[in-house]
């Protein structure tokens, strides 16, 4: 979540997002939200999943066989990235990171895709006081394939933007709209289906074979 953004704020397209995704692939796949500050706590999510034999550490089996998709908004994007270069220390390989207007953080850096991520894209809008990054560059483009860096303009638009506060409304109008702009949403969220979807049936023929 960017800014000061609580994990569990209902009208934020990130956890409306989230709660779809984790109602249809509930038997697949492990969804959810955190504060940006709180990054650490999903790594450590992260690896108690990946730990599938409970003994504390991680195999390089367990390694291999992550699927990880990352997604945030603002700060939240900029977490995105750290946690993504904090898993490639560990050798853990990250399916897809997406970035929604991304703000760089203090002691952290957005625009470098670390070699441990297969894919990655960044939206944004450069207008505003508060504007996103507009490129991000893959630390290898061997590994790392750069989706595209999406440009959006806000200037002449109006979005209502339900349960947003006054403050962004009146100081970050444009970063406020890229995110709860339902269009930016749905291409992220036809994204990460396509990627949940292949691991699904991935998982489904491996348990008819008995595996």
């Amino acid at each position: 979540m960017g800014g000061m953004v609580k994990r569990d704020a209902p009208f934020r397209s990130e956890v409306q997002l989230a709660a779809k995704l984790r109602e249809e692939y509930s038997t697949s796949a492990y969804v959810d939200t955190y504060e940006n500050a709180h990054w650490k706590d999903a790594r450590k999510k992260i690896l108690a999943l990946l730990d599938t034999d409970h003994d504390g550490k991680l195999s390089a089996e367990e390694k291999r066989k992550a699927r990880i998709i990352l997604f945030g908004h603002s700060w939240g994007a900029s977490a995105t990235v750290t946690l993504a270069r904090d898993l490639r220390d560990q050798g853990i390989p990250v399916l897809l990171t997406v970035q929604v207007d991304s703000v760089q953080k203090m002691g952290q850096k957005d625009d470098m895709i670390p070699s441990n991520v297969t894919e990655a894209i960044n939206f944004f809008q450069p207008d505003g006081f508060l504007h996103g990054r507009k490129l991000i560059h893959a630390e290898d483009p061997n590994k790392t394939k750069i989706l595209g860096n999406e440009a959006l303009s806000y200037k002449n638009s109006s979005l209502s933007c339900k349960g947003y506060p006054w403050q962004q409304r009146v100081f970050a109008k444009e970063h406020m709209y890229i995110e709860c702009d339902p269009k930016v949403w749905s291409q992220i969220e036809s994204l990460i289906r396509s990627k949940l979807q292949v691991e699904q049936a991935t998982t489904s023929g491996n348990e008819s074979r008995g595996n």
